[in-house]
């Protein structure tokens, strides 16, 4: 009998071991579980992180870049309105230059160039001169035969010039018209200008800003 009772004690106790083992062996996987997740949730945790800084760190770039390219094209906005001033400022000169010339003696020359351009650009067989008022006394026989002379020196061709007896140009400069009244070429100073603003441009900005921008 007290055999038998012994070995149910044994049977107890080696079931209440077993039954240790299991609790020890559910705990530890339940805890390494639980570190596991706690160890997923800390890189899920870094990597949105990364994600957010990644994502904070493209977007600085591109308001870097949308700030920087708006800045380069108002610097440029602004450097063209500047030339821009600057020659209407240099070509508003040019125009008062020439109109002060009006009363110099070599200004007679200039009148003959303009006025042997405007023939030849005709090409009418007979044209009448205009000017503005203070240029009109200027205009006499001698200068229209000098005229006429130039015009056949380039072109082979002869040409008879009259003053016009139409009410005097309000701008600087002279318009040929032909006779028949159908043409006519007009070298006043701001039509000359307008016809070589291109040049003009051209010359006042490589003067002007080439040599800045290569420095």
């Amino acid at each position: 009998m007290e055999s038998v009772e012994k070995e149910k004690a044994a049977l107890i106790s080696d079931i209440e071991a077993d039954a240790r083992l299991e609790a020890e062996a559910i705990l530890k996987e339940a805890q390494d579980r639980a570190t596991q997740k706690r160890e997923q949730g800390q890189r899920q945790i870094e990597s949105i992180l990364n994600d957010a800084r990644n994502q904070a760190q493209d977007q600085a770039q591109a308001v870097k870049r949308t700030v920087l390219s708006a800045a380069e094209l108002e610097v440029k906005r602004r450097s063209m309105r500047a030339r821009d001033l600057v020659m209407r400022q240099i070509m508003d000169r040019v125009e008062k230059r020439l109109s002060s010339l009006i009363g110099d003696a070599d200004y007679r020359a200039v009148l003959i160039g303009w006025m042997t351009e405007a023939a030849v650009g005709l090409g009418a067989e007979s044209a009448e001169v205009n000017a503005s008022q203070t240029e009109r006394p200027l205009i006499d026989d001698r200068m229209l035969s000098e005229v006429r002379e130039k015009v056949h020196a380039r072109t082979g061709s002869e040409v008879e010039l009259t003053l016009s007896a139409a009410q005097p140009l309000p701008s600087q400069g002279v318009v040929l018209t032909a006779a028949d009244g159908r043409t006519a070429f007009n070298n006043q100073v701001p039509t000359r200008m307008l016809r070589h603003q291109r040049e003009i441009r051209k010359l006042i900005y490589d003067i002007l800003f080439t040599d800045r921008e290569r420095a």
